[in-house]
């Protein structure tokens, strides 16, 4: 994510940049849904993305230079959809449909791509079932929005890495995306003035 954020505000035309980080989002999805399969305060959870979303949103739109909310508030979108199908089973796929319409509606970050991500790692474990629909999915993704976000297409095997146990806690990150949000904002307008 940094190095995408580096790329995006000092090297726009360096396409490196940014095919690194198409990994992030895929990734921080995977956390998501681990951490609400794990959580013990779910409300908590909402709570400080909620609260972090805010905070970032300013740096993010001055960093940026674009009025679309930031990463967090899909994510938070995404632990209410998970949470939601988990305590309403029956309700599961208009829960599904109600969040990719949503997502739209706000103009969160990643759309409807991130809550169709957020389906795929909540219900295909790590599987070649998974590595298919994966693949599938970003393929007819890439045909509607492009190939920016194709080099996605690999962070599965990534995912065949871990043991499936929670793990430690990484709550630095809530700390260290609005803080580098300001710190590139804070670069941007030193260097270039």
């Amino acid at each position: 994510m940094l190095v995408d954020h580096i790329g995006a505000v000092f090297f726009p035309g360096a396409m490196g940049f940014r095919i690194i980080g198409r990994m992030s989002f895929p990734l921080f999805v995977w956390l998501l849904v681990q951490g609400e399969a794990h959580t013990r305060d779910v409300w908590r959870y909402g709570l400080r993305l909620a609260v972090l979303g805010v905070v970032s949103q300013p740096f993010y739109q001055l960093t940026f230079g674009i009025a679309q909310l930031n990463i967090l508030f899909q994510l938070l979108l995404g632990l209410v959809c998970l949470r939601l199908a988990r305590n309403f089973s029956r309700l599961q796929v208009p829960i599904w449909l109600c969040g990719g319409l949503l997502s739209h509606l706000l103009d969160l970050s990643y759309g409807s791509y991130g809550v169709g991500l957020i389906v795929l790692i909540r219900y295909i474990h790590r599987s070649l079932p998974l590595g298919l629909a994966w693949g599938g999915f970003h393929l007819i993704w890439t045909r509607l929005a492009g190939l920016f976000q194709l080099p996605a297409i690999a962070v599965p095997l990534l995912f065949w890495l871990t043991n499936g146990q929670r793990g430690p806690q990484a709550r630095w990150f809530y700390g260290f995306y609005p803080g580098h949000l300001a710190l590139l904002w804070l670069a941007q307008h030193l260097i270039v003035p």
